[in-house]
């Protein structure tokens, strides 16, 4: 399997903040470029009109708009940023450098109070992946199926580890830099037996 996931574009006012499940708005001129960018893709390289996204609006409403273009569009929230929990949508100056220094210390399995651990994310990534796969399966086993998609920084990175072959990172340090507003990441994907 192959997937074409895009970050989605930049909410309004997110700088400095910590953003994981928190529904910022983004201009709709953002969306619609990420949408023409999406759309002349899928056309130049004969991909299928079907994208996922999350229900997070900064990834849902490029949806949204492909699907008046006629694009199917199906909303998973497994598809969802990194749940902060009680981080979320707080300015990061504001999360204790105690706070800090304990998911640091413990990266896979840390989770910020009623938020989720890297774990937990590279399990639901693993699940929705594992789930394209069994759809593919059901109609071809052997024609490479696509999946475009409209996702989160933390979720393409841990998607980008998984299908990397890599495990959870245990230290900080093995994080790879988010990927920028509107990138396209193609990832090649086959279930781990």
């Amino acid at each position: 399997m192959t997937l074409y996931i895009w970050r989605h574009p930049q909410p309004v006012a997110a700088k400095g903040i910590c953003l994981g499940h928190t529904d910022m708005s983004v201009d709709r001129r953002k969306l619609k470029r990420l949408a023409n960018q999406i759309q002349h893709f899928a056309r130049l390289h004969h991909l299928p009109k079907v994208i996922w996204v999350s229900p997070l609006q900064r990834s849902l409403k490029v949806g949204q708009l492909l699907a008046k273009r006629g694009f199917q569009c199906h909303i998973s929230p497994d598809l969802t940023e990194l749940n902060f929990g009680a981080w979320d949508g707080r300015p990061w100056v504001r999360i204790t450098k105690e706070e800090i220094d304990e998911w640091c210390a413990n990266f896979a399995h840390f989770a910020p109070e009623n938020g989720e651990s890297l774990q937990q994310l590279f399990h639901r990534i693993e699940d929705w992946l594992n789930a394209r796969m069994l759809e593919q399966s059901a109609i071809s086993t052997s024609i490479d199926m696509s999946v475009l998609a409209v996702g989160h920084a933390g979720w393409i990175n841990a998607a980008k580890m998984i299908t990397a072959g890599k495990d959870v990172p245990q230290l900080a340090i093995e994080w790879s830099a988010p990927v920028v507003y509107n990138q396209l990441s193609i990832l090649k994907y086959a279930k781990k037996v």
